[in-house]
């Protein structure tokens, strides 16, 4: 049977978007000023040439990739990249220095995290510059609700009674309750 024209268009699309030599992910473009205020100073000139990706694999050593296969790794950058981190600090947020250990403290803490917020306030103030301190050369907002997202997951599995209800929980608890007190009532 012969593919879908969408499926054929996605297959074009990606063929022509690099693959990290490495793991094979498709890498997200980045500029070259992003490359500039990342990487080490010897590494100053090779980055020089248009053309770079981030490979966004979380355990690939390679952080950028150019198509003719010039490959950074995470020792050739001035930065530690949060997406490739699992020893603290690993930074979420690179304009205004919110780690993930900040983060899960706020969700431990009160089950929300209001780093989005404050992010997001910074953002419609025209404070970050993402496009040069993110390494991945674009905003940092939706990795740290994920973030958010996978901490609060956490939570609920670690403590599941500090877990927010869902409505029909609510609804169920709500039920119980009325049901022991008119019991209580009519025992009286």
């Amino acid at each position: 049977m012969p593919a879908s024209s969408s499926t054929n268009d996605r297959q074009a699309s990606n063929s022509s978007r690099p693959l990290c030599p490495n793991c094979g992910e498709i890498g997200r473009p980045v500029h070259v000023v992003t490359l500039k205020h990342m990487v080490m100073p010897k590494f100053l000139d090779f980055v020089n040439k248009r053309g770079f990706a981030f490979c966004p694999t979380p355990d690939c050593q390679v952080v950028y990739f150019y198509a003719d296969g010039g490959t950074l790794k995470k020792a050739d950058l001035r930065i530690r990249v949060g997406l490739k981190e699992t020893a603290d600090p690993v930074p979420v947020c690179y304009c205004f220095g919110f780690t993930e250990r900040m983060l899960f403290e706020e969700v431990q803490t009160s089950g929300q995290s209001s780093i989005p917020q404050r992010i997001a306030a910074e953002i419609k103030a025209d404070n970050c510059v993402c496009e040069v301190r993110n390494p991945q050369g674009s905003c940092c907002l939706g990795n740290v609700k994920a973030a958010v997202t996978r901490a609060q997951r956490d939570r609920r599995r670690d403590n599941p009674s500090s877990s927010p209800l869902t409505r029909d929980e609510h609804f169920s608890r709500c039920l119980l309750s009325r049901r022991t007190k008119l019991d209580e009532n009519f025992d009286s």
